[in-house]
């Protein structure tokens, strides 16, 4: 069973610690690439360890993948999808600058989903139809092709980077690609990333915002009574 006191916060600490330091910089991304792993199905990072993704999303019924009576406000598949798309804009617009996976392989087809992105404006019925709506098996799949993406864009920085501030452009492409609404309740999002560097996106969201909706999901699960 996954801790967080013992197997998150500790490792989440370290790489606090470290990954501003040039001379840590390898470290840094090794220990971001295993906390990485973490938030995602073992597939994902051919891992051979069960991942706290693994125990969050083993078993998952489509009634409580999709009914916001468990939680009132957000379903499970609401919180997927919201870590998923977070991390997808954050490693491949504002890191990369590179197309999000969203965007390839007929992503919004297969997901069978009209909106693009975040969630953060979506009032309660709204999550709850985008929840009927949305392919259960395609999501899943959809946060292993984002999450083995993230994954490349992690390996190919160098120690200079880590440091880097937001470019406007970058932040421009996120509403010009409606991954984030502009709604005051998701656009502040801009705001919020653009004051980051690299590596403060790497901590935050990429990393331990997973952590808190992952956690959020377990609690549905717990009360969908599948644990």
């Amino acid at each position: 069973m996954f801790n967080i006191g013992i197997d998150w916060n500790p490792k989440q600490a370290k790489l606090k610690s470290i990954i501003l330091k040039p001379d840590y910089f390898e470290e840094a991304i090794a220990l971001s690439l295993e906390l990485h792993s973490i938030v995602h199905e073992k597939e994902m990072s051919s891992s051979e360890t069960i991942t706290f993704a693994d125990e969050v999303f083993h078993n998952i019924s489509h009634e409580c993948f999709c009914n916001i009576t468990y939680d009132k406000i957000r379903t499970f598949a609401y919180n997927v999808w919201h870590i998923t798309r977070i991390e997808d804009i954050c490693a491949n617009i504002l890191i990369a600058d590179d197309i999000q996976v969203i965007n390839t392989n007929n992503w919004l087809d297969r997901l069978n989903c009209t909106i693009t992105d975040t969630g953060n404006a979506l009032l309660t019925k709204e999550i709850a139809d985008f929840s009927q709506r949305i392919d259960q098996k395609q999501l899943f799949e959809y946060r292993v092709a984002v999450g083995e993406k993230t994954r490349k864009v992690l390996k190919s920085l160098q120690p200079k980077d880590m440091k880097t501030k937001m470019n406007n452009l970058r932040l421009k492409r996120i509403l010009d690609e409606k991954a984030v609404s502009k709604e005051k309740e998701a656009v502040w999002l801009i705001d919020f990333w653009g004051k980051k560097s690299i590596a403060g996106l790497i901590q935050m969201p990429i990393l331990r915002h997973q952590v808190v909706h992952l956690n959020d999901c377990l609690k549905i699960k717990k009360k969908c009574k599948i644990i």
